[in-house]
């Protein structure tokens, strides 16, 4: 079956950045979305970005609140997306988490339902 292993998350201070990685195992996608989630205590999980490819296409999909901060890419040798995120604010405190699916989605990347496989996730701390 599929998996998905997050990593790159940690603590730091507002206005750095870091990186996160998704890779996927155990399957093999002609065309997939691959997106970056997250969830603060407390709150419900929120959509962040999307990157979704097929055979000569790829498109990436930003929530507003991380538009002009975050880069979502993929590696096209292998079945991974990488979360570059920028300028990092207190409130971009959460666990995130990467869902990958089979379909391609366009405009409802940001429907988690529509997401068949979840990593466990990965804690990004940013102290003010």
């Amino acid at each position: 079956q599929v998996q998905l292993v997050e990593s790159g998350g940690g603590m730091v201070q507002a206005g750095g950045s870091l990186r996160l990685s998704c890779a996927a195992s155990g399957g093999t996608f002609r065309s997939a979305t691959m997106a970056w989630f997250r969830q603060a205590p407390g709150k419900e999980r929120e959509s962040v970005t999307a990157i979704t490819w097929n055979w000569n296409d790829n498109s990436k999909y930003y929530a507003d609140s991380v538009k002009g901060r975050f880069t979502i890419s993929r590696d096209n040798a292998k079945t991974t997306v990488y979360l570059q995120m920028n300028s990092l604010k207190p409130e971009d405190t959460a666990v995130y988490y990467c869902a990958l699916s089979s379909q391609v989605y366009g405009s409802s990347w940001y429907r988690d339902a529509g997401y068949a496989y979840w990593g466990q996730g990965t804690q990004v701390t940013v102290s003010s």
